[in-house]
């Protein structure tokens, strides 16, 4: 029933622009933080984004930072991850999470993000 849908990945060249979704159902979006993780091949997980359930805090690692943003509506359960100034470095899989206070948690399947000429 906890359901995490990613989407808006593709390919896209460097120096270029994508929004990614997720939209989430199944349980109560608006109490929980919502991240975005990446994972590139042979590489570790990686977090990019952090927001909290009120969306009035947001967190990222310099790698991303000033290209990123993320935001969320909790009206549409849905987040999002602008992603500007892309490099091919950025490419990977890009996966939704989220966490209560109590510590359940969840991920999406995630959606595949290409940065090539």
């Amino acid at each position: 029933q906890v359901r995490l849908v990613e989407s808006g990945g593709g390919l896209v060249q460097p120096g270029g622009s994508l929004r990614l979704s997720c939209a989430a159902s199944g349980f109560p979006f608006s109490t929980y933080i919502m991240r975005w993780y990446r994972q590139a091949p042979g590489k570790e997980r990686e977090l990019v984004a952090g927001i909290s359930s009120e969306g009035g805090i947001t967190n990222y690692p310099d790698s991303v930072k000033g290209r990123f943003t993320i935001s969320r509506d909790n009206a549409k359960n849905t987040v999002y991850l602008q992603m500007n100034s892309l490099k091919p470095e950025d490419t990977a899989m890009y996966y939704c999470f989220a966490v209560s206070n109590m510590g359940n948690s969840y991920w999406g399947q995630g959606t595949l993000v290409t940065v090539s000429s």
